[in-house]
């Protein structure tokens, strides 16, 4: 009697839905399909857990008896749809059918439907073809509307290229994640009607789209549930169709978003709405930057030095009237909660010396993980003003800079201080290639006693080969000590 108390009876099958997997198909949708059909009451919480997930739409259509040897039949492979090719469309009954079962789908992946969508023609464009679905992701937004639900919790939208732009759809009030990737530069109208779309959306926490007008800005300052934003700039879509000077429109505090990305063309878009108060972390990719505009951004930046625990810039040209160095880590002595930095220039030159690499260690008393990567054409840093620093920073786990590998100011006989912390040391060579490998080696040795290879996992290996060798001989050697009773 109590296998037909219906909380019971879910709690059963939600149990058999989590056998793990082995083989093509897995232990549990093969115990869930024989309980189905075992008898009546167990057929529909059964075939809902069967239906919950599902990839593409050809299992759905499967279901259809006169379209089920065409899905299945051996010689096709899983993503080819050219079977629907000629294919009437699906009847009224037939329909009804398929209707049935994607009413139980919660979660959808499925890439384009140029092929499929007709088949579907009978459906009325009204009808609500996934009434419980919470997970979407679509490879197209080309007939998107199909998928859209009110349940719709997180919708993950991939080479959007819709023509016209009217057929744009994103999910209403409910969505909380909303990606859209790979975003189509055809025309301006496409980005003007998702920053339409996106005002729609009542209780978003996560969104990555390109790049918003202001009023979609305003609205998403008001979202106390938003956590974190990334924004790409569409490819070859040199700025937002939008004036940047547009001042009419007044922010409020964007609460609670506490990770921000964007990967832009230029820095001016980015200092124009940076208002977050709670902000923790901060990731930018900015093809070209003026030094005015650094200096714009740095500043800008500074008023959340309170809160920021991670920083990434990746810049790539970097434009000083003056052929001034890149002085970043200057203007970042201020976060004093940073756990993480990555600083990569593609095409300029970070400032860095002994003195500045102990100002910046001492500010950075949390640091875990630091990376600074640039066109190496510029002062490095040294031995001693390494090891130096590196007493700053108890904490710090991963480092990559950009070492003096000729001039060895630290003698590989004196008593060292250990960094017990430090696991992963990726350096580049002042002057490659490396002539006093062994040396280096005696010194990452002893003051490093946890660090096993330089550069282990970086694309630079070779220039540290020797010095390598000379580190698993040591290693080995001390193995051999400690094993002698």
């Amino acid at each position: 009697q109590a296998l037909l108390v219906s909380d019971v009876l879910l709690d059963i099958f939600a149990q058999v839905n989590q056998i793990p997997s082995t083989g093509k198909k897995t232990s549990s949708r093969k115990s869930l399909a024989s309980l189905a059909v075992t008898c009546k009451a167990f057929y529909e919480p059964a075939m809902d857990l069967l239906w919950a997930e599902v990839d593409q739409l050809e299992p759905l259509l499967g279901c259809v008896t006169r379209l089920h040897p065409l899905i299945y039949r051996r010689s096709h492979a899983p993503w080819d749809d050219t079977w629907a090719e000629g294919i009437e469309p699906l009847s009224v009954d037939e329909a009804r059918q398929f209707l049935h079962h994607s009413a139980r789908i919660r979660s959808l992946n499925t890439s384009s439907t140029d092929r499929l969508f007709p088949l579907l023609s009978v459906i009325p464009v009204e009808a609500c073809v996934f009434p419980r679905l919470q997970s979407l992701t679509l490879f197209t937004i080309i007939h998107s509307g199909l998928y859209m639900s009110r349940t719709l919790r997180h919708c993950y939208l991939f080479i959007v290229n819709a023509d016209p732009p009217q057929s744009i759809a994103v999910p209403g009030a409910a969505l909380e994640d909303l990606s859209i990737k790979a975003f189509d530069k055809s025309t301006e109208d496409q980005l003007r009607m998702l920053s339409d779309r996106v005002r729609f959306c009542k209780q978003l926490v996560t969104l990555f789209c390109p790049p918003l007008d202001w009023a979609a800005w305003k609205h998403l300052s008001n979202l106390p549930t938003l956590v974190e934003v990334e924004i790409r700039e569409v490819r070859g879509y040199c700025a937002p169709p939008w004036p940047l000077d547009w001042h009419i429109i007044n922010f409020s505090p964007f609460l609670n978003v506490t990770a921000l990305s964007f990967a832009v063309g230029s820095a001016a878009y980015v200092t124009t709405i940076l208002q977050f108060p709670s902000l923790k972390m901060f990731w930018i990719m900015i093809d070209v930057v003026s030094s005015t505009e650094a200096e714009r951004l740095f500043r800008a930046l500074s008023h959340y030095k309170q809160t920021l625990e991670q920083l990434t810039f990746i810049l790539g040209e970097y434009h000083d009237l003056r052929n001034n160095y890149l002085t970043v880590i200057t203007h970042l002595l201020c976060f004093t909660q940073l756990r993480i930095l990555q600083l990569e220039s593609l095409d300029s030159c970070i400032y860095l010396d002994n003195n500045l690499f102990l100002k910046a260690m001492s500010a950075w008393p949390y640091i875990e993980f630091l990376k600074i990567e640039d066109s190496g054409l510029r002062p490095s840093i040294t031995f001693r003003g390494l090891f130096t620093a590196l007493r700053q920073c108890p904490q710090l786990e991963s480092l990559q800079v950009l070492i003096d590998t000729v001039n060895i100011d630290i003698d590989p006989n004196a008593e060292p201080i250990q960094h017990t912390s430090l696991r992963t040391l990726d350096l580049e060579a002042s002057e490659p290639p490396i002539e006093n490998a062994e040396v280096l080696a005696r010194i990452i040795f002893t003051w490093l006693p946890f660090v096993d290879q330089v550069n282990k996992d970086a694309d630079d290996l070779e220039p540290w080969d020797e010095v390598n060798l000379h580190l698993i001989s040591l290693r080995a050697a001390a193995r051999r000590v400690m094993e002698v009773p």
